[in-house]
């Protein structure tokens, strides 16, 4: 079973390019989180054009860039005058802009907020940073490790005794980043389309990743969480909320939390007659080694088959290509296929203005003329 090539649409909705449909947006090229941003917007419908710098362009790297998906792009200098020209231009005529410079690089270039707004005083000027725009660490140079390092959020992932673990550059770059500063984008759109007034949203992933800890600190202050890795709830601490080998070399994530879902996973383990009471910690490498043992006796797939459609609160652990084909996302249509490369559909879904199927990731400067001329902005662009 393959997954569709498109998302599918509720029956009955109109057609529609998605509720930011008529929202433009300009997009200053840059990594990660600000460019997972503007791929957000065009996924729900706004015309993002992205600023990309001038220099050869490898078009087999740009068409697999999916952070690009939907968008358009022009290519303008920030270094010359004209290329400045051309990016106030597009800023007053815009909705919203995105950068993810370092502190102070914009206003050097010309294109700050001051200089937006002077332009365009509705303007949401949207900054990425990993430190933010102020502080000591503001100036510096970092990655996702280091965000997440410093917020705590690092060294609570991992097992006991262990050292951290590496959550990829999900929970800084992209959940702790480019997710906040999408939030921000469209509350202060909200505001300036009911006021006229533009602002700038200052987001920085040290802030989003602590934000999204926030119910950990109140576990912690409730004593419901110790300040460790791996001795807890949902941190592998307990055996029935972790991940389980099988025969084959597979692996089944369980989360079986509450006492009915609980008890429905040892039933189908078959080990309801062999655990003590699953509530009190002095019991539980006794359960994780009957859990493990368990596993062990059957491959990945018997296993999927054995807990499908129930209760047991036990899902496969699958590749990334695996995904692609499991047959729950095929139906949701979870993943679509856009010019021969397979990716995540738009999320989430919308029921009177569902999003279209994004467009292909462009070439820097594909679209510099025909934006120019949508957008009436006179200036020089590739």
């Amino acid at each position: 079973m393959t997954h569709q090539e498109s998302r599918r649409t509720p029956a009955g909705a109109p057609a529609a390019a998605g509720p930011l449909a008529g929202v433009r947006v300009v997009e200053l090229a840059g990594l990660g989180p600000a460019p997972f941003c503007g791929m957000l917007l065009a996924d729900l419908g706004a015309d993002v054009v992205v600023v990309d710098r001038p220099g050869p362009a490898d078009e087999e790297t740009a068409r697999h860039n999916l952070l690009n998906r939907g968008k358009r792009s022009v290519v303008a200098d920030l270094k010359d005058p004209a290329g400045r020209r051309t990016v106030l231009g597009l800023a007053a005529r815009a909705d919203v802009l995105i950068e993810g410079f370092r502190p102070g690089v914009a206003e050097r270039l010309g294109v700050g907020p001051r200089q937006c707004h002077d332009r365009n005083p509705a303007l949401v000027y949207g900054r990425m940073t990993g430190w933010g725009q102020d502080g000591p660490l503001a100036h510096s140079a970092g990655h996702d490790i280091g965000y997440i390092a410093l917020t705590g959020a690092l060294h609570a992932v991992g097992r006991a005794g262990e050292a951290p673990r590496v959550p990829l550059n999900l929970v800084g770059d992209f959940g702790g980043g480019g997710m906040y500063l999408a939030v921000g984008v469209l509350g202060a759109l909200l505001r300036a389309r009911q006021d006229g007034t533009g602002q700038v949203v200052d987001a920085a992933i040290v802030d989003g990743a602590s934000h999204l800890t926030t119910i950990l600190y109140g576990m912690l202050a409730a004593g419901q969480w110790r300040d460790e890795r791996g001795v807890n709830l949902l941190d592998s601490g307990v055996p029935y909320y972790d991940v389980y080998e099988t025969a084959d070399g597979g692996h089944m994530g369980v989360g079986a939390l509450e006492p009915r879902f609980y008890a429905e996973f040892v039933r189908l383990l078959g080990v309801r007659d062999q655990v003590p009471p699953h509530r009190e910690p002095s019991v539980w490498p006794q359960l994780r080694k009957v859990f493990a043992e368990a596993f062990r006796t059957r491959t990945r797939r018997e296993w999927t088959e054995v807990f499908a459609g129930t209760d047991a609160c036990v899902a496969p652990v699958l590749s990334f290509q695996e995904a692609l084909a499991d047959p729950h996302l095929t139906a949701r249509g979870t993943f679509t296929t856009v010019g021969g490369v397979p990716q995540p559909a738009p999320a989430p879904r919308f029921s009177g203005t569902p999003a279209a199927v994004p467009g292909r990731p462009p070439v820097p400067g594909e679209h510099g003329a025909e934006v120019l001329a949508e957008w009436d902005v006179a200036g020089a662009a590739g």
